[in-house]
């Protein structure tokens, strides 16, 4: 199947279900990448680190403190330049369904 012919939500619904859960702009990436209308394509992965971010209601420099990560390297999994190791991504998972989890975070020595 070439990308102009592909049915954009049975593929997000198997990348959903392959995944395990909904990331709320995969229609759009996908309908983007069929139609060529964006210059990158979004992944998962970048999906899964903006959303633990935004429901958790911190800028880039406070979430990346409270993962314990540079925040350059934050804004790199976020523009999707690298993808984040396992670990970090069983984290945002964790930090996207339980947003209030990023205050235990803060508690960490």
């Amino acid at each position: 199947m070439n990308m102009h012919e592909m049915d954009i939500d049975v593929v997000a619904k198997a990348i959903e279900a392959d995944a395990g859960e909904e990331f709320p702009d995969l229609r759009q990436a996908l309908k983007e990448a069929r139609e060529k209308t964006a210059g990158r394509v979004t992944t998962p992965q970048q999906m899964l680190v903006r959303r633990a971010r935004e429901e958790s209601g911190l800028t880039q420099a406070a979430f990346a403190e409270r993962i314990n990560t540079p925040v350059a390297t934050l804004r790199d999994w976020e523009q999707g330049r690298f993808n984040p190791p396992g670990s970090a991504l069983c984290l945002l998972r964790l930090i996207a369904n339980h947003p209030e989890l990023t205050h235990e975070l803060s508690a960490l020595p």
